[in-house]
């Protein structure tokens, strides 16, 4: 946990850059910061990692003062990504990522071993390990500053504005990519924005503050709902109040429950039964405790039947899923940006429990996310593809 205790920090000219904040933030949790420029929002998560130290009040890590441990040694404890990535152009891909680990004093063959793990779970090949820098897109190199922060596995990581210089298309893969990893890897993320479609797509709890005041703190949901005064009201914007409802619904009310999985030890032969049986082109892997592994479909077994025997051979290990209790709506914006059919639902423990589908989706998408006849056209356009997919 990340307690603040009326925290300010006023500079020698007498400018006040963060006025009397109090907060916590859980382990594991997604906490943005967002404002205006000059509203004390990248100063206050600065002051985590001592980047710069607070004129008063206390900051605590699972319940220690910042201020009486070594800054050094904190800071290596704690990731941090920028908005120019802060890579060191003479140095490999390889060298950049392992950087922490190294000081840390890891020993090299598991050094080398986090670095491809890493390069895997964000889809760059091995090979890009040996590359520079400059030999990468602004995409990439981001990526590469993101798993950087990842691979001391800290449990805490600082990213401010990471995303701030990317084009549209590559900066919404790279949110969703890093929502993903933090769920996933169960880390304590505090993410500096000043976009608040970022901010809701990716926070479980939003500071919004202005002047170094913190004007709310609260997960998205309520701050839709109830917005703190005027200023919280025109920051959020009149068009996500509107779509706001005070009942956002979540998968686990529109999931299927317990969707059709095999274990990995399975046979190609009883995997193809099964999904003639129940009519579907694919089975979630899981193994004996119910914990989602992978996935295959029927054209993984079709293309490798004469040389693989069981599911564990050809099954997809990396799926991407949501966990119980997310968004709807944030749901089915991933399933249309990345065309998935479907999303598995796992719980905290990373069981399968359900499974959302674009075609279950159709009757009751409408109603639920939006709900207003004026948007009726808007929402049959943009659901339009949803009634052409066949449901898994």
């Amino acid at each position: 946990m990340i307690e603040f205790d009326h925290v300010s920090k006023v500079y020698e000219d007498g400018t006040k850059a963060v006025d009397d904040v109090s907060l916590k933030i859980n382990d594991g949790e997604f906490v943005v910061f967002i404002g205006t420029s000059g509203s004390g929002k990248t100063t206050t998560m600065r002051m985590i990692n001592r980047m710069i130290e607070p004129t008063s009040g206390e900051i605590r890590i699972d319940g220690k003062d910042i201020m009486k441990q070594n800054a050094v040694q904190l800071r290596r404890r704690i990731g941090y990504v920028i908005q120019q990535t802060g890579l060191m152009p003479h140095m490999t891909v390889y060298e950049n990522i392992v950087m922490v680990p190294r000081l840390l004093k890891w020993e090299e063959s598991k050094i080398r071993q986090r670095a491809k793990e890493l390069l895997e779970r964000v889809d760059m090949p091995e090979e890009f390990l040996d590359r520079y820098p400059q030999e990468l897109s602004g995409g990439q190199q981001q990526r590469i500053g993101v798993i950087r922060a990842l691979a001391a596995d800290q449990d805490i990581i600082l990213m401010d504005e990471p995303f701030g210089a990317l084009d549209p298309i590559t900066r919404d893969a790279l949110q969703e990519l890093v929502k993903h990893l933090q769920e996933e890897m169960g880390k304590t993320v505090i993410f500096v924005t000043h976009d608040m479609d970022e901010a809701l797509n990716l926070a479980d709890k939003i500071a919004i503050m202005s002047h170094g005041k913190l004007l709310q703190y609260d997960t998205p949901d309520n701050i839709l709902s109830n917005p703190a005064n005027e200023f919280v009201e025109s920051f959020i914007g009149e068009e996500r109040l509107i779509q706001a409802r005070p009942n956002i619904q979540t998968v686990d009310q529109v999931m299927i429950k317990d969707p059709v999985s095999v274990t990995p030890g399975v046979s190609l032969q009883t995997a193809i039964k099964l999904m003639r049986d129940k009519r579907v082109d694919a089975l979630f892997v899981t193994d004996d405790a119910g914990i989602l592994k992978g996935v295959v479909d029927f054209e993984d077994i079709n293309h490798n039947r004469k040389r693989a025997t069981s599911v564990s051979d050809i099954m997809t290990r990396k799926v991407y899923y949501v966990r119980t209790g997310s968004y709807l709506r944030d749901t089915v914006d991933r399933m249309l940006k990345r065309g998935f059919k479907n999303i598995p639902v796992v719980d905290e423990k990373d069981r399968l429990i359900g499974l959302v589908t674009r075609a279950s989706l159709v009757n009751i998408v409408y109603d639920i996310i939006w709900g207003d006849e004026e948007e009726e056209r808007q929402t049959t356009e943009a659901f339009g593809a949803l009634t052409s997919e066949t449901d898994e």
